[in-house]
């Protein structure tokens, strides 16, 4: 019997991902300026104000309302009919120093040695349903709302576009686990006010995704998941109606609220810490990424066609209390999920200062991650500036390096594939 499965994702300008996007370019901002900075750092967005707070230990001071408007512009939030505007929204910092007794737990005189940021839990996963190894009802999720974004600020084919908007994909899986079909798609996408009824605007609307939006995303993907796109598919675009009153006015934001978007769109597991706002000395963040380069080296080497990575922590304590692996019975080399685990943990060295390292994480790389995802994203290595005041810094970075197959030869030779 087959079955359905859903993943959503929300655009930049959905109000939790404005506050994600803020939080980050924070947190790029002080990578920048003092790439030994500590930051925690959470945002809330509602009509006309934008309100920051967290803990910091760094040498780099910040124009933390600029770099907020600044953030708030690239998203799209520039008209005031839209009751949250860069320009005249308030923003309030109530940034303070971080504590110095979780400090002292991760700060070491050998930097090796360096403590977990907090305890807990976190997941990496992929899978060969894609060719970022990605759960596919999420991929296109991603993918609809990188697009209509492309739309929104190319104003010639749909003008009328707002930032604000959510995207969500039911995939008909068969009983061996091969996506089938796309059952269903749900989008709904701000828009300007229209002077026609209802129902004109929302026949518009509609015709615009369908003839627009969906071929281009076609478009882009491999011959086999175009075949996915066929005349059957439940097409709810804008189902509520009208959708002129949106982003942090239609709803307040918070940081830290899509972490299912964020990663895998609830296939694998979540541990339940956020990634914005943090600086890759929290293992909510790094690890996470770890582990998913983990999960993506696994598969691509050929150990398996899907996998579980876990890894856990205690806050201060520089090993991982344990490592988990779950294979879902895809196992192609002859090992229990324990033995293979047991093998991952001499490949891969998880201790915080390691995966900082090897990952390149103390670099201002994170506002890129803040929308549309932190996994499945492609590497790349670009010249980024940043301003704080009068003071200007060219970085070179290397962007979403956990996403890298380098690991892949050491894998076939260490499973012997």
């Amino acid at each position: 019997m087959s079955y359905f499965f859903t993943s959503e994702s929300v655009s930049e300008g959905h109000p939790d991902k404005v506050a994600d996007q803020i939080s980050d370019a924070l947190i790029d901002h002080f990578m920048a300026f003092d790439p030994q900075s500590k930051v925690a750092c959470e945002t809330m967005v509602t009509t006309g104000l934008v309100v920051l707070a967290g803990e910091v230990n760094s040498n780099a001071y910040l124009d933390v309302q600029q770099i907020a408007r600044d953030t708030i512009t690239k998203i799209g939030y520039t008209k005031s009919e839209y009751q949250f505007d860069a320009k005249s929204c308030a923003v309030i910092s109530a940034i303070h120093e971080q504590s110095d007794d979780i400090n002292r737990g991760v700060d070491r005189g050998n930097p090796m040695d360096q403590g977990a940021g907090d305890q807990g839990m976190m997941f990496g996963y992929a899978t060969t349903e894609t060719e970022n190894y990605m759960p596919l009802a999420l991929d296109l999720s991603h993918s609809l709302l990188i697009e209509l974004a492309d739309l929104r600020r190319d104003t010639k084919e749909i003008p009328y576009l707002r930032p604000d908007a959510k995207a969500q994909v039911t995939i008909q899986y068969s009983d061996d686990n091969i996506p089938e079909r796309i059952e269903a798609i749900v989008l709904s996408t701000q828009h300007d006010d229209f002077d026609s009824s209802d129902e004109v605007m929302l026949a518009k609307i509609k015709s615009d995704v369908l003839s627009i939006l969906i071929p281009r995303v076609k478009a882009k993907l491999s011959a086999n998941l175009q075949a996915l796109f066929g005349d059957d598919i439940k097409y709810h675009i804008n189902p509520t109606g009208k959708f002129v009153i949106g982003g942090p006015h239609g709803d307040s934001g918070l940081t830290g609220r899509k972490i299912i978007v964020d990663t895998y769109g609830g296939k694998g597991a979540h541990g339940g810490g956020a990634f914005s706002g943090k600086d890759p000395s929290k293992v909510d963040r790094s690890a996470a990424y770890a582990t998913r380069h983990i999960a993506k080296n696994l598969v691509a080497a050929g150990v398996c066609n899907e996998v579980l990575v876990q890894v856990s922590y205690a806050i201060g304590v520089v090993e991982p209390m344990g490592l988990f692996v779950d294979t879902y019975g895809t196992a192609k080399v002859d090992m229990t999920d324990g033995e293979i685990a047991k093998k991952v943990s001499e490949i891969f060295d998880m201790r915080p200062y390691a995966v900082e390292t090897r990952l390149k994480l103390r670099n201002p790389i994170y506002s890129e991650t803040a929308a549309y995802g932190h996994m499945g994203r492609t590497p790349e290595k670009k010249t980024i500036t940043f301003k704080n005041g009068a003071n200007e810094k060219s970085i070179e970075v290397e962007t979403f390096t956990w996403e890298k197959l380098d690991y892949v030869d050491q894998v076939k030779k260490a499973f012997i594939l």
